[in-house]
């Protein structure tokens, strides 16, 4: 495993994406090669036959570990913006892709996901055409990370402020400055 995988948790609407693009902009501006593996985008892609229910959100966590590994040898930092709902599925992650597993809480309260709904997914929801939202059914809850490596609040500190911790962490990680 050559790369430094930094895995992204938080609610649908928290800023993972966001946040995983600046910083990749600001990574590769130090000289860092980065690939960002969105979990919209792959899902559109890679692993579109895949659903949203308990099971096939382990089998996309599975592609997206064998994404890493496959590009791994060619990346300096791989950065992995995805909601990522399971303590037990995360924990999978961190053992398949140690040394380099760096998990990233991006932090807001479903109520501020709600209030911000950059996709529409949570007034579908609330309207019941849009059936299993992570964190909002019953049968997908969003289990937030008891002890992530680094915690993003982007309820309470800005999208620039949270990129700049990201970065300055990752970077101490892989020795850029």
């Amino acid at each position: 495993m050559g790369a430094l995988v930094a895995w992204f948790t938080g609610l649908s609407g928290a800023g993972k994406s966001t946040i995983a693009e600046k910083a990749a902009s600001m990574l590769e501006a130090k000289g860092q090669s980065v690939l960002v593996l969105d979990g919209d985008v792959v899902r559109s892609t890679v692993t579109r036959h895949l659903g949203f229910s308990r099971e096939d959100i382990y089998e996309n966590n599975r592609s997206f570990i064998n994404l890493c590994r496959t590009h791994a040898a060619d990346h300096d930092v791989i950065l992995v913006p995805k909601i990522s709902p399971f303590l037990e599925q995360r924990a999978s992650a961190r053992r398949e892709l140690e040394p380099g597993f760096v998990e990233v809480y991006v932090r807001a309260s479903l109520e501020e996901v709600f209030r911000r709904d950059p996709k529409g997914l949570y007034r579908k929801s609330s309207e019941g055409s849009l059936q299993g939202m992570v964190g909002v059914a019953a049968e997908v809850p969003y289990e937030p990370p008891k002890a992530a490596d680094l915690t993003l609040d982007t309820e309470t500190d800005s999208v620039e402020a949270c990129t700049q911790l990201l970065v300055d962490y990752l970077c101490s990680r892989v020795g850029a400055t």
